[in-house]
């Protein structure tokens, strides 16, 4: 079930050779190949210039038919690889199924078929994970935010007890005397630096895998130790007095379960930037 020559392909790269002149990769020669995504290129037993607007119509929906089917075999091939077959499976709910594919045919980029995949595969291995409000989220995710994602994931923090995700934006000083003594009662993490500028948050709240709301904690208790578990590490914080809460962007429910799916990558100054930041009013360990 992998791609073959005959089978259709939905791409707008030319194919290259030594020989290719750059007006291969014009953005004219880019809007010529949509000409065959549409049905108005000739291919064997198919002039355009003499068929009618139906035929063209009939054409171009059998040519997109054939790609959704390649599209959908893609998925459930990867799916195959992804599957164990030393766990016990399970049949996920028919109508889950229905919608899943539904929407998978409509993939066509090979990173993103795979992110489908391993859903796929871990619904018939432990239904129930991945809900039909997260699969349009996820639908509507082009590579590139799908990228994104991940870098929000690679700062991402649990905070304490508390399993959902968090991206730390700083913390604020509420009062005490200390605070006199500050040019600003608000310290800020720079999520700039590791590739998270905050329209890269914003376009995340528009999809709806963060809050579009800005939280904060209570007050800390400064008598009390709690943990910020990072990808890879974890930090232990002690409140240096009762004037700190922190701030934080929070997953949504369809961010938590798309955090399953992406491997985020470690980002190795993220660790001693969140400690430098905090260790002025926070004992770090």
């Amino acid at each position: 079930m992998s791609n073959t020559d005959n089978e259709p392909e939905f791409s707008l790269t030319a194919t290259s050779n030594p020989s290719s002149s750059q007006s291969d990769n014009s953005a004219r020669r880019k809007a010529l190949l949509l000409g065959r995504i549409l049905g108005l290129a000739s291919e064997e037993g198919y002039r355009p210039s003499n068929a009618s607007v139906a035929e063209r119509a009939a054409h171009r929906a059998r040519k997109m038919a054939a790609q959704h089917q390649a599209n959908v075999e893609s998925i459930y091939t990867l799916a195959l690889k992804y599957t164990p077959s030393d766990m016990v499976g399970a049949d996920p709910d028919p109508d889950w199924l229905y919608q899943f594919f539904q929407m998978a045919e409509q993939i066509h980029n090979r990173r993103m078929q795979e992110l489908w995949a391993r859903i796929l595969a871990k619904e018939l291995t432990e239904p129930g994970n991945f809900s039909l409000r997260t699969l349009e989220t996820l639908r509507r995710l082009t590579w590139r935010e799908a990228q994104t994602l991940e870098k929000a994931l690679t700062v991402a923090v649990r905070v304490g007890s508390d399993d959902r995700l968090k991206i730390l934006s700083g913390y604020r000083v509420t009062g005490g005397i200390g605070q006199l003594f500050r040019k600003s009662s608000s310290v800020t993490l720079p999520l700039s630096q590791f590739g998270l500028p905050y329209s890269a948050l914003v376009s995340l709240m528009d999809l709806g895998i963060l809050h579009s709301t800005e939280f904060e904690t209570g007050e800390l208790d400064p008598k009390r130790t709690f943990s910020l578990m990072l990808p890879k590490t974890e930090l232990k914080l002690t409140p240096r007095h009762g004037h700190l809460l922190l701030s934080y962007y929070r997953f949504s429910t369809v961010g938590d379960e798309l955090a399953h799916l992406v491997r985020p990558h470690t980002e190795s100054n993220f660790g001693p930037a969140l400690r430098g930041m905090l260790a002025k009013d926070f004992d770090v360990s």
